[in-house]
């Protein structure tokens, strides 16, 4: 391969990782020293099983783990994020499509496979003290640069009761693959089908998890008819669905999700100087001002936010 400085650098994500273009290979160089099992290891692991089960996903053409990178597949630059963001395009068709994507992947029954390094790496389960610890860093990085010290301590008790109430009051189980970062800049539109990448997160947990992240994602601002008309057709594609435990769990897990990617958005300002995403923290408030007011099981919640950040919560 070539030296990297030969090579042409692509935006990246918010990881640790580092993206290089090989034209000569038709692939992308993966760079990862820090998080480096996670990011390449793991990364191809979940990759493989997305293969096996005939979703796209980026297949692995040489590792180099001792020298911290992986060569894979590339799928080009466009992504759906780029096709819903223009205007001309048919939203809705489009998302029907994605929904299809995630059936096949909620259908996904491998929870083991042999790594590159010819070990085993079964997918974790989605716990609720992981759920739980995402959820707090909205109060570790958050709170402390919006509230003072002694409002940052009262606050944080009661918000880890309610977070904890919430988490006992979902009704599915963690029996499903969740790629858990399931939005239109994870999915690339590649030789007319749709690609997916950002993997290696994934874990099994909660059927609405990724519907949540793909209808309230922050990157892309979407009317609430829109929101309501993509979660009809998720449910009319999955027969046996209970609505009413469904609908639960997926408002939950949408506020919960935003509350989190508040506190990493925040971290990734406060600690990496990665600044650009602040502008999103306004809309994930948004879209949790809109689910927060569904259910009663949020009213604590919604008084608690509402006493604290009454600019975001109404």
């Amino acid at each position: 391969m070539k030296s990297l400085a030969k090579l042409k650098k692509i935006k990246g994500d918010a990881s640790f990782r580092e993206f290089y273009r090989n034209k000569q290979n038709k692939s992308i160089v993966v760079v990862s020293k820090k998080e480096r099992s996670k990011n390449l290891l793991i990364y191809d692991a979940i990759n493989k099983i997305l293969i096996k089960n005939k979703i796209l996903a980026p297949n692995l053409l040489r590792e180099n783990y001792i020298n911290n990178y992986i060569e894979i597949q590339d799928f080009g630059d466009q992504t759906l994020f780029e096709i819903l963001k223009n205007k001309k395009n048919n939203k809705f068709i489009t998302f029907k499509k994605i929904v299809k994507i995630l059936n096949k992947i909620q259908s996904i029954k491998d929870k083991k496979i042999k790594n590159f390094k010819n070990k085993f790496y079964k997918v974790q389960v989605y716990k609720n003290k992981i759920l739980f610890d995402e959820a707090k860093l909205f109060c570790d990085w958050y709170v402390p640069k919006i509230l003072s010290k002694s409002k940052s301590v009262q606050f944080k008790k009661k918000f880890r009761l309610e977070i904890k109430k919430l988490l006992s009051k979902l009704n599915y189980k963690n029996v499903t693959f969740v790629h858990r970062d399931f939005h239109v800049s994870n999915l690339m539109y590649h030789n007319k089908k749709i690609a997916v990448i950002d993997t290696q997160d994934a874990l099994i947990g909660n059927r609405a998890y990724d519907l949540a992240s793909l209808i309230d994602d922050v990157r892309l601002k979407t009317p609430n008819e829109l929101k309501d008309k993509v979660f009809k057709f998720y449910v009319k594609t999955n027969k046996k669905i209970n609505l009413e435990k469904f609908k639960k769990d997926f408002e939950i897990l949408s506020v919960l999700r935003n509350l989190k990617i508040i506190g990493i958005f925040m971290r990734l300002a406060s600690r990496d100087n990665k600044k650009k995403y602040l502008k999103l923290i306004p809309y994930a408030w948004e879209m949790i001002n809109h689910r927060i007011k569904e259910q009663n099981e949020f009213n604590n919640l919604m008084l608690l936010l509402k006493n604290n950040f009454p600019k975001f919560i109404r």
